[in-house]
């Protein structure tokens, strides 16, 4: 979800994130209509099965217009796809759901539990060590006494710890 949430900015946010090598043809005054329609055409041609909407909180940040035709984009794409959409942000993401009656139907809202020190986190450390560029190796990063000192660090949320492993 873009940080301005607008149905011309996601559309052209999920072009890109798509690969869509003819969004730069269409240029930035692009009509929603043209953006719509190659994202629907691009989404069906590869078999999309499920949209993930990341970071749907930041629906809130927009104006009241905005977040209503977002909110009728939502159904729309989720009828015209026929395949189920998963909207994923904090405890916000869920109120903007609710403002739409039809919408709050269709998600189940799932919280996440918190981190706990232990060898699923080990793992998820473990993880983003190989995948981020740490200056040195850090095998002692999953020590059951370094976890726990990440958990406290960080309240136990992924995003927080992965800001953290980040920072190192």
């Amino acid at each position: 979800m873009p940080t301005e949430p607008t149905v011309s900015r996601f559309y052209a946010v999920l072009l890109d994130e798509l690969g869509a090598p003819s969004i730069r043809r269409i240029g930035r005054g692009a009509r929603k209509h043209d953006l719509e329609r190659l994202a629907l055409d691009i989404l069906k041609s590869v078999g999309t099965r499920v949209l993930v909407i990341d970071e749907l909180h930041n629906l809130l940040a927009g104006r009241r217009d905005d977040r209503l035709e977002f909110l009728n984009l939502l159904r729309y794409l989720g009828n015209a796809l026929r395949i189920p959409i998963v909207g994923a942000g904090t405890r916000d993401a869920h109120f903007a759901i609710r403002t739409d009656p039809q919408l709050e139907n269709r998600f189940e809202p799932l919280a996440l539990p918190l981190w706990e020190p232990g060898a699923e986190t080990a793992t998820l450390i473990a993880s983003f060590t190989a995948s981020l560029p740490l200056r040195r190796p850090s095998p002692d990063l999953c020590r059951a006494g370094t976890l726990r000192g990440i958990i406290e660090r960080t309240g136990g949320t992924i995003g927080e710890i992965l800001t953290l492993m980040r920072a190192a």
